[in-house]
């Protein structure tokens, strides 16, 4: 794939024309309510004692001059507020003495000062500091990074200049993370194990509050010249009894619906289109470790394709590098289940009883999913519980598939699985979950299977991922400096609260669905929070949601 050269004398462009927005009030009832909560979160955006001045903050320190609002926002009233607001006394407390006006405007001055004063300051010893370099040694920050970077953000033998964000894998979750922050001017740096094109036999699904996200992201074009097939709701079978299960998508655009692939392509398109953007690069290589100064990430070590070992650094690295991931570790409590696997096969030239349907089989002992993934092709997924497979190479695989699976499906596809069985193309993968336990962690993130993941059977984790996205998108936009690492872990802990709603409802559902019992939904509750999934106005970092530029 060749790659737009970066030029670092070229300004990093945005392009938020091209993004189409969309009401999430109508997109479903945990949208709705995560759409809400942005909005309430707005009103206290800001930690106290801070005010906004045009796009930065300055801390002013407290005076009979100011005001709470909320316990977390100083206001400042104007008189004539004053006078209007005297007329209630609960509104009275809100506002600002006239006769304090004065001492408000110099108190606001001499902050400002102090603040101009304490960050040279800073600035001062941050190019004194040492960060981390390959083999132990260190190096201060004024000789080793270009002009504009506060933390060495790329190596110079990447030609790349300085990045804001360096973003671990490129799948579905890390392609669609730097098309968008490209877009919104941030100069992201992705690595990427295999640039090849991937061979999965799941996350081929998108349902349609998924293909919503891309909407909302601007990337619903990636479904596009990849044969995908639209879904429109479901086809459930139990003992020789079948019925359908739409969408309700009558309020929607005719082109809104779910949508199936091969997942390959469809990571291919993103990542052709993140591609495009001149401030993002994808580079091939493998990412070795986290490179953590004093408690904060600092960036990554990694390998490139030929074998050079090299680090670079941004202050903000993203690692969705997804459910095989080496690095959660250092950023989350992994707590890993694998209750099945699926036992994957493709049938060629066959019909689904429902088209532009996804089929669900509710066998005996698990269920068996069918989906169209091309025009002639259908993907069947076979859940087979426990930890341990009926092994493919001495042919107990495919006794197990003829003589147990084979008799529950229905007749219409019947002779069409026992000749993919008979193809001998079998695939396995295990199915994991992991409740979302982060250690908020200053310069870093997870993202995508990396950090949350539940069984595949509703085809549901794009969908959390694509969401997840436009909430960082969301919560990042305010900070045009990514470089105040303070501001930034803020923001980054209220992330993991402001995606609950979507995520956790999702996550709920799945784990319900496959195990159909209070003893799956309840635990699914404890590991993701009570708090955070029905009071998420509760939890603190709440508050520090993004506010409206």
């Amino acid at each position: 794939m060749q790659h737009p050269p970066y030029n670092l004398s070229q300004p990093s462009r945005g392009h938020g024309s091209n993004l189409i927005s969309f009401s999430i009030n109508s997109l479903h009832p945990a949208a709705a309510r995560h759409d809400e909560t942005r909005h309430q979160a707005r009103k206290l955006a800001l930690p106290r004692g801070r005010v906004r001045r045009g796009v930065r903050e300055i801390s002013i320190p407290s005076s009979p001059s100011l005001s709470s609002a909320s316990g977390s926002r100083w206001s400042i009233r104007s008189k004539k507020e004053k006078e209007n607001e005297n007329e209630n006394e609960k509104e009275m407390e809100m506002g600002v003495m006239d006769p304090y006006i004065v001492g408000t405007f110099f108190a606001s001055m001499l902050g400002l000062v102090l603040l101009c004063v304490l960050r040279r300051r800073d600035g001062d010893v941050r190019a004194k500091a040492p960060i981390p370099r390959r083999g132990g040694d260190y190096v201060t920050t004024r000789d080793a990074s270009p002009r504009d970077s506060a933390n060495r953000d790329c190596s110079p033998e990447n030609g790349f200049g300085a990045a804001d964000v360096v973003i671990v894998g490129a799948g579905v979750a890390g392609s669609a993370l730097a098309h968008t922050l490209g877009k919104d001017g941030r100069r992201v740096l992705v690595i990427e194990r295999d640039l090849t094109e991937p061979d999965r036999i799941v996350g081929e699904l998108l349902q349609p509050g998924g293909y919503l996200k891309l909407i909302e992201l601007g990337l619903e074009d990636c479904v596009e010249e990849i044969d995908a097939q639209r879904v429109l709701g479901y086809a459930i079978f139990i003992e020789g009894r079948n019925t359908r299960l739409s969408y309700p998508l009558g309020k929607f655009h005719s082109d809104v619906a779910g949508r199936s692939f091969h997942n390959g392509r469809f990571i291919q398109r993103m990542r052709e289109k993140a591609a495009t953007l001149p401030n993002v690069r994808l580079e091939q290589g493998t990412v070795t470790s986290l490179i953590e100064y004093n408690g904060t990430i600092k960036g990554v070590h990694y390998k490139t394709k030929a074998g050079q070992e090299l680090e670079v650094f941004a202050p903000l690295t993203i690692v969705c590098d997804g459910c095989f991931s080496n690095l959660r570790r250092s950023l989350c409590k992994p707590k890993v289940d694998i209750p099945s696997h699926f036992v994957g096969l493709v049938l060629e030239n066959c019909e689904l009883p429902f088209a532009n349907h996804g089929h669900v089989i509710l066998a005996d002992p698990s269920p068996i999913l069918f989906y169209q993934i091309s025009s002639m092709e259908v993907r069947c997924l076979v859940d087979v519980p426990g930890q341990k497979l009926p092994s493919i190479a001495n042919g107990e695989m495919a006794k197990y598939l003829k003589s147990v699976v084979a008799p529950q499906i229905p007749p219409q596809v019947h002779d069409a699985f026992v000749a993919a069985i008979d193809k001998g193309n079998i695939r396995t993968m295990p199915n994991r979950s992991m409740p979302a336990d982060p250690y908020p962690t200053p310069g870093a993130l997870l993202l995508g299977d990396a950090f949350n993941m539940r069984h595949p059977i509703t085809g549901g984790g794009m969908t959390v991922a694509l969401s997840d996205i436009v909430v960082l998108r969301d919560l990042l936009k305010p900070l045009h400096n990514l470089h105040d690492a303070t501001a930034l872990c803020k923001y980054l802990e209220s992330f993991y609260t402001l995606r609950k709603p979507v995520a956790s409802t999702i996550n709920t559902l799945a784990g319900a669905l496959y195990k159909g019992a209070s003893g799956i939904i309840f635990p699914i509750v404890r590991a993701e929070g009570v708090r955070q999934m029905f009071f998420p106005r509760t939890v603190p970092s709440f508050y520090r949601a993004p506010s409206d530029n």
